[in-house]
């Protein structure tokens, strides 16, 4: 339970990240989808260097960074895509998506960590 510990302290930084990007966005007239996207790419390069080192203490390759976009970048842009058609308030959308992927993201994060150990859960 310590990883998840250590992941949250990491996803503070990261979120604190990602809302200011997202907001800065907005402010020069992106829409959400875009908006979200592009912070979510700032926060996820120091998300995914912090836990690898900090949190699950595995080496960095472009292979697992890869692996690491495709993934929550799908889950970004697809509540981007909703807040937008479903014209919800940009807050609520940051706000979801950062708990989404707290939980959703720890997970994947193990995952793509793990994946060369054998061990998805240890």
């Amino acid at each position: 339970m310590a990883a998840f510990f250590k992941y949250v302290l990491v996803g503070v930084f990261n979120t604190a990240i990602h809302v200011a990007v997202f907001i800065a966005m907005l402010m020069i007239g992106s829409n959400q989808a875009v908006s979200n996207l592009v912070a979510f790419i700032m926060a996820l390069s120091f998300s995914f260097l912090a836990n690898a080192r900090f949190t699950f203490r595995a080496s960095v390759s472009l292979s697992r960074y890869l692996k690491f976009v495709a993934g929550m970048g799908s889950l970004s842009v697809a509540l981007g895509y909703l807040g937008d058609r479903l014209d919800w308030q940009p807050m609520f959308t940051v706000t979801l998506f950062s708990l989404l992927s707290l939980v959703l993201g720890f997970f994947f994060s193990r995952w793509v960590f793990m994946e060369k150990r054998g061990w998805i859960f240890r």
